[in-house]
């Protein structure tokens, strides 16, 4: 629900910059040539022209405006940030304008104009920037989106984070349980917030309750917690924030957000959220409506194999998890024998499979049997390119192998991925494709995706021949 309302607002935020930035290139054309009380014009341009480069200016607008992570949801932080950010995103959106227009050639725009339009921009983004920003404020306020803290800690530090929370109620943040290194304070509130355990019990309290946040403000005394917090933490599908108890490194601020003078380091946020979400599920509509309307005769035909074959159903349904650890029902072409898996529990694929079809076996390796994907992909359970989801089964038992394991789950699961397009799939190292997964994670672009998506296509065609 957070996720989606996040969204929500996001949402509304781009298609009123893109309104207002609309308003202000239409308004840089009028003082310029119409109004023009400075200089007047010697030629006039068409007022269409001005209307129809909107077109251009709109979309680069939108794509910089990701660049500079300019509709990422930030609770915490600082205004400043998004000024320094609408400078850079405008300034690059009129250098590419300029080099479309010239490369296109296109009327000759005038220099005052971009300029009325530059700063236009920056005072009508950065004042509407500060309007939203002080209504969502109130709306926090209030106790409408809420983000529930834990924070682990005790001491000094542990006080002024919860002094500066309270201090800040526009943040929409609220601490609702504390964990701290003594047992003398268990069943104490500080600050008005329950200490409902000990830094030994967190397993059990990140189990019980459904947090959005985790804080850690361990005094340097009790540092020697720190790695069995992390152990724990880090296969959670939570923001971590470490609150350091030294300020030596505060110059570097490229890496911190910030509450009051608090330095906080980020460790876990979701990587995709706001647009860049919205625009790889516009990419994995897109591609999978092409791919089932290219491949519909392929599907009759394979399905027609299937049952010339083998007796049984086409299609195989089993539960995968997915994203934010959700259970779906993944489709596929059915390449084994009826109740194969009967036999015994859940096996791991091996290369030799005795439980395989004469033509599940080529279904297998061509990826062809997972052509029906593109269906799950369709109602949102997947994504074009993601890591690829495991059996409950199987998730279980390498989430205690592996404690980034479930990282995997921050985002859709994908038809394909970086670690199946680098050879590690099937029977193939779980260390290798975990690597592989969190690297795609981290480094995530649509480019990348369409890189993904080529590679496979012409590992597919070669498996294929």
């Amino acid at each position: 629900m957070l996720k989606k309302h996040s969204q929500f607002v996001l949402s509304v935020f781009l298609a009123m910059e893109l309104c207002l930035l609309s308003f202000c290139w239409l308004l840089s054309y009028y003082v310029r040539f119409q109004w023009a009380p400075f200089f007047p014009a010697s030629a006039s341009v068409p007022g269409t022209v001005y209307v129809w480069s909107l077109i251009p200016l709109l979309i680069i607008w939108s794509v910089l405006a990701r660049i500079f992570k300019l509709y990422q949801p930030r609770r915490i932080g600082r205004g400043i940030r998004e000024i320094k950010g609408i400078l850079g995103a405008l300034t690059a959106t009129l250098v590419i304008m300029v080099c479309f227009l010239y490369a296109t050639k296109q009327f000759e725009f005038s220099r005052l104009g971009y300029l009325y339009f530059w700063i236009a921009g920056v005072t009508v983004l950065s004042s509407e920037r500060g309007v939203v920003r002080k209504a969502l404020k109130s709306i926090r306020k209030r106790g409408y989106n809420l983000r529930f803290a834990l924070v682990i800690g005790s001491g000094s530090l542990a006080e002024k984070l919860l002094d500066s929370i309270s201090h800040h109620p526009e943040l929409g943040i609220a601490a609702t349980g504390i964990l701290t290194p003594r047992k003398e304070e268990v069943n104490e509130f500080k600050r008005g917030i329950p200490i409902i355990g000990e830094i030994g019990q967190l397993k059990d309290v990140i189990n019980r309750k459904a947090w959005d946040i985790v804080f850690v403000a361990l005094p340097i005394e009790a540092h020697h917690y720190l790695g069995d917090i992390l152990n724990i933490l880090k296969g959670k599908m939570l923001d971590i924030k470490i609150i350091p108890d030294v300020y030596e490194y505060t110059a570097l601020r490229d890496g911190l957000d910030s509450l009051d003078d608090i330095p906080l380091v980020s460790l876990q946020t979701s990587p995709l959220f706001g647009w860049n979400q919205i625009f790889k599920r516009a990419f994995d509509v897109g591609i999978a409506i092409l791919a089932l309307a290219i491949f519909s005769p392929l599907f009759l035909l394979i399905a027609l194999l299937i049952r010339i074959t083998s007796p049984g159903p086409v299609f195989y349904f089993q539960d995968r998890m997915g994203m934010d650890g959700k259970i779906f029902r993944i489709y596929k072409f059915r390449t084994m024998r009826v109740d194969s898996e009967e036999e015994s529990r859940p096996i791991w694929p091996q290369r030799e499979d005795h439980r395989k079809t004469s033509i599940g076996a080529y279904l297998r390796a061509s990826n062809l049997d997972e052509l029906p994907q593109f269906i799950n992909v369709l109602k949102g359970e997947m994504s074009i390119v993601g890591p690829r989801p495991e059996r409950p089964f199987f998730v279980q038992r390498f989430a205690s192998l592996f404690p980034q394991y479930m990282l995997r789950h921050r985002i859709k699961s994908g038809m394909t991925g970086w670690a199946q397009i680098n050879g590690f799939r099937g029977n193939t190292s779980l260390e290798k494709r975990i690597e592989c997964d969190l690297f795609y994670i981290k480094n995530w672009s649509l480019v990348l995706d369409i890189k993904i998506l080529l590679m496979t296509l012409w590992k597919g065609f070669k498996n294929a021949c």
